[in-house]
């Protein structure tokens, strides 16, 4: 099982690749993984007291597969972003990879998402608002994609109070 030790941080040069589909023969390895991801999220809202998904590449497992527990726990498997709107928000973005770090962003405001599940059906789910928000973060992460790489300017950066 992995834990917080696993957890990639900011300057791994395995978080800034792109990540490879998951192939239906790897489905059996999918529970292991999002346990593994379960576990290192759970870590993370003790220790800092955020945390509401996580993606693959932040364990180093380089494959295109994200896992939320807000309400219930849904596993996102080769997720693609479709239908973002032209509206976006600003807002303070926090990342598990540099967890006292905050980046001020702008994000879509709305997003339909397309993924398989756990047991491999096609799923879509149009989100707004924070859930939007985090899928984009998330779905970034699979892209070798920080949020610091978005930060709106220079000055887009603070410390977690």
């Amino acid at each position: 099982m992995k834990s917080l030790s696993h957890l990639l941080l900011l300057g791994d040069p395995r978080l800034y690749e792109t990540c490879e589909p998951v192939l239906q023969t790897e489905l059996p390895l999918v529970k292991d993984w999002v346990a593994d991801l379960d576990n290192v999220m759970k870590e993370i809202r003790l220790k800092y007291n955020f945390g509401r998904a996580i993606a693959a590449p932040q364990l180093g497992i380089m494959k295109r597969l994200i896992y939320m527990n807000i309400d219930k726990p849904v596993v996102f498997i080769n997720p693609v972003l479709n239908n973002l709107s032209t509206d976006l928000f600003e807002l303070w973005d926090d990342c598990m990879s540099f967890p006292n770090l905050l980046v001020k962003v702008k994000r879509h405001q709305s997003l339909t998402i397309n993924y398989l599940d756990e047991n491999w059906h096609p799923q879509e789910w149009k989100m707004t608002g924070d859930l939007s928000e985090l899928l984009q973060h998330e779905y970034d992460h699979l892209n070798g994609i920080l949020c610091t790489m978005r930060a709106i300017d220079e000055k887009s950066f603070k410390w977690r109070s």
